[in-house]
């Protein structure tokens, strides 16, 4: 009947792994199976495979012993009573069963006994000797080939353990920085929103918060957030874990590392899409976490890289990560420069250009874009300070004073008629907006002269705002007489402040009325030698 139904035999395969295999590997609920005979007519008897659940309860498949005793007992049975010993229809129903049977055990006992440690590794050692045990008896019993290797699966399966715990490491890797990264609501630590939380006046840390971080090729410290700083330790972690591994394990860790890496790149962004629109300390947390980022993967190669194993140490390859977050920084920190000064630009152009500021509706709309602008300065002024690094700061805010500052000239001096009382609103615009912002100015200052003692960015405040002098000079000139004005371009001191020819004739001609004076006066700054 058997050699009739040849492949017909399917149906049959299918309950059998369905009511005594699946059952039988079922990882935790040993099955002992029995053989009985009952004798029947003319000397025919029965056979029956009876399914028992196992006397003692407390047996576990640890080492597959159990599991593999089982299904060889089932096969034997399969073998002897219903294939009566006939090599071909054991190979055919073999080849029915075995691709299942193989995949029931990995996954409902293989893979749930590897190792999670890489010193529990030599443990695995006797259930790949029960393994190919099992297997070998299977062979013999024809029920798998002995010369396709493909039909040794469970033998590969658990030979290879080491890629598998990697692979299952390296899941578990993933999950938890996806976690961290996705749980961690970027606020800024309370120890670190003072004036100064990295240093005290001589020089000593005063904040041993795991946020306050040092950035290894800059000799400076910066706040990061939780997020970052979780990532990284874990990202040590997993590279200590290489430098330990043999060459499989240790390719596994290396993309772990990697991936790991790059989940910021693919979550922060997306999380913070709404905060990164606005002026906040949540932005400029995230520019110093990339900074951070890049200055750690640019160190890998320096702390670990020559204990790496040596098959894989031209492969396992980080510094190309430092670019990108290098460049991540500079983008988030240039969209934050570029939403102030858009903010700045809407503030002023409430100020109508600054025209017929000797009418009181007029002076009053201007003085208030003027306290807009303030407001916003000192706001940005405060989110900044204390958390970006301060060369970054510096050259971050000068750029946005440099925006308000050039502005605001430029739209007085084209003005192409001012009265006298006019100009000296403007001139009271000048000052009150300068007053607002001498705290501010002094602080830059101050982390200027303190950039020239530490041999960084020495530039005087004046190179950093072009346009500071030119605005100060421009309150000058505003009840400056036309001889003063003349002799101040003879002598190059407005062309230094960043004055044009034009500029100075439009803002003469803007002010005085045609005279004598006023076309000699012309005259001779069109002739002065440049």
């Amino acid at each position: 009947v058997v050699g009739i139904l040849d492949y017909g035999l399917a149906k049959v395969a299918d309950l059998k792994i369905k009511y005594v295999i699946s059952p039988a590997v079922s990882y935790g609920s040993p099955i002992t199976f029995v053989e009985e005979l009952n004798p029947g007519p003319e000397k025919m008897s029965e056979a029956i495979l009876r399914m028992v659940p196992s006397v003692d309860d407390k047996i576990e498949n640890v080492d597959g012993k159990t599991i593999y005793s089982g299904i060889i007992q089932v096969v034997k049975f399969i073998h002897k009573r219903i294939c009566l010993q006939n090599g071909s229809w054991v190979r055919c129903f073999g080849r029915l069963t075995w691709p299942r049977i193989s995949e029931l055990i990995i996954s409902n006992f293989l893979s749930k006994v590897v190792p999670e440690d890489a010193s529990k590794l030599a443990d695995f050692q006797k259930i790949i000797d029960h393994t190919s045990e099992f297997e070998a008896a299977l062979k013999e019993m024809m029920f798998i080939s002995a010369s396709d290797n493909k039909d040794a699966r469970l033998s590969n399966f658990a030979e290879n353990v080491e890629v598998h715990f990697a692979s299952r490491k390296k899941t578990e890797i993933l999950a938890k920085a996806r976690n961290l990264l996705l749980q961690c609501d970027f606020a800024v630590p309370q120890e670190s929103t003072g004036k100064d939380p990295i240093c005290k006046n001589d020089g000593m840390a005063v904040d041993s918060s795991e946020h306050v971080v040092d950035l290894l090729f800059m000799s400076e410290r910066c706040v990061v957030t939780k997020a970052a700083s979780q990532l990284m330790k874990l990202v040590h972690q997993i590279l200590q874990d290489i430098c330990l591994s043999s060459t499989r394990v240790a390719f596994e860790f290396y993309h772990a590392a990697r991936d790991a890496i790059l989940l910021y790149e693919a979550i922060v962004p997306v999380k913070l899409e709404r905060q990164l629109e606005g002026i906040n300390q949540v932005a400029v947390l995230m520019h110093n976490d990339c900074l951070y980022l890049s200055q750690e993967i640019l160190g890998f190669a320096f702390e670990y890289h020559s204990d790496f194993p040596s098959s894989i140490k031209e492969h396992a390859v980080f510094a190309d990560m430092a670019p990108r977050f290098h460049l991540m920084a500079e983008e988030i920190l240039q969209r934050q420069i570029q939403i102030v000064i858009f903010n700045l630009r809407e503030a002023l152009d409430g100020a109508d250009g600054f025209q017929n500021t000797h009418q009181i509706q007029q002076f009053e709309s201007a003085k208030f874009s003027i306290e807009q602008v303030v407001f916003i300065l000192e706001k940005v002024h405060i989110i900044w300070e204390p958390l970006l690094l301060p060369s970054t700061y510096n050259r971050s805010m000068c750029t946005v004073l440099e925006s308000v500052f050039s502005r605001i000239t430029r739209d007085i001096l084209l003005l192409d008629d001012m009265a006298a009382e006019e100009t000296l609103q403007l001139q009271r615009l000048i000052h009150l907006m300068l007053e607002n912002l001498s705290s501010l100015l002094e602080s830059l200052a101050a982390v200027n002269q303190k950039g020239k003692t530490e041999g960084d960015f020495a530039r005087p405040l004046d190179d950093l705002i072009p346009s500071l002098c030119k605005f100060r000079k421009l309150a000058e000139l505003l009840d400056m007489p036309l001889r003063s004005i003349t002799a101040a371009w003879e002598s190059g001191e407005l062309l230094s402040c960043g004055f044009t020819l034009s500029e100075i004739e439009d803002f003469i001609k803007a002010i005085f009325a045609d005279s004598t004076l006023r076309k000699e006066c012309l005259w001779r700054i069109e002739n002065v030698p440049l």
